[in-house]
């Protein structure tokens, strides 16, 4: 025969409500007055009260007409009590000092496009919310992102991309679209007629490096038009790029909302291209299996908020 299965120390052992009740009774002599005390009706208390006795499989309190009074038994057992309602208020405090130590600081990875166009907005709206949460931003490419969080140094990250990077769970919290663009000069600028993805992928761009969202995107749009061109430059952020761009070196591919006020300004023109969808998905991102918590689920809360 096999051995028995020891019983659950949790069905041996009181809860927390029910020893603090007990307590309340040593302390005030009363069941009725520890049932105020506790914010429980006294039929609750005599339900739980009659309850813990069966559990331990002892009487704890003598009830009479002068009030309740502890057994022998109740005195060893409310001792014993406070001994683990105290550990349990340490554990309590001791939890809430790493939760605050936690919400005190939020350490996010963002892609370059986010990072610089729609974090500072939500970021603003944070500091309003929990001014005393230090905020530390590494921005980078959308690889870089993952690669932070996976090593622990991010607690929440933000990416542009087809997909979720490996290891990481994530959301939808927007939407963007990569446009061409162009000096006004430039000979795409005065076309009458729509550029086509095949020109598009034979044309040497002004480009973001590999590894980062919108290149991402671009790769896949004209693998089957022959694939992109070799660069004539690869930059490592949008603002170099549209720099570059804007001083008539060649065109690029950049995201909407980087371009907005260049558009309106006219330093760069849209060039329209037929048959060609630059659609992408901007994603909060954290570890696979942990959900964000403290100012990181606040954080996430804002940009679905926002979105």
């Amino acid at each position: 025969m096999g051995e028995a299965q020891p019983v659950s120390l949790s069905h041996r052992v009181p809860d927390l409500g029910a020893l603090e009740l007990l307590l309340a009774i040593a302390r005030l002599g009363s069941l009725g007055r520890a049932a105020r005390a506790r914010g429980i009706s006294q039929p609750a208390a005599s339900s739980r009260l009659r309850a813990m006795e069966r559990q331990l499989g002892v009487a704890l309190v003598e009830r009479s007409p002068r009030g309740s009074r502890l057994t022998d038994a109740g005195v060893l057992v409310t001792d014993w009590a406070r001994r683990v309602v105290e550990a349990a208020e340490a554990l309590d405090a001791g939890a809430q000092a790493l939760r605050g130590r936690r919400d005190s600081r939020l350490r996010v990875a963002a892609s370059m496009t986010i990072a610089e166009y729609l974090l500072p907005g939500w970021l603003i709206s944070l500091r309003a919310e929990l001014p005393g949460t230090a905020v530390s931003l590494l921005a980078g490419n959308s690889s870089a992102v993952a690669e932070r969080l996976a090593q622990g140094e991010a607690d929440l990250g933000f990416v542009e991309g087809l997909q979720v990077p490996a290891g990481l769970d994530g959301a939808v919290i927007g939407h963007d679209r990569l446009v061409v663009v162009a000096a006004p000069s430039h000979r795409w600028a005065r076309r009458r007629t729509e550029l086509t993805a095949a020109e598009l992928a034979a044309t040497p761009l002004i480009l973001r490096e590999r590894g980062s969202g919108t290149r991402q995107v671009l790769d896949a749009a004209l693998a089957e038009h022959g694939g992109l061109a070799e660069p004539l430059l690869e930059l490592a952020s949008t603002t170099a790029v549209k720099a570059a761009v804007v001083s008539e070196a060649a065109p690029s591919v950049l995201s909407e909302l980087a371009v907005g006020e260049e558009l309106s300004a006219r330093r760069l023109v849209e060039i329209p291209v037929r048959g060609l969808r630059l659609g992408r998905d901007l994603r909060a991102v954290w570890p696979s299996g942990q959900r964000p918590v403290g100012p990181a689920r606040h954080l996430l809360g804002l940009t679905r908020a926002t979105s």
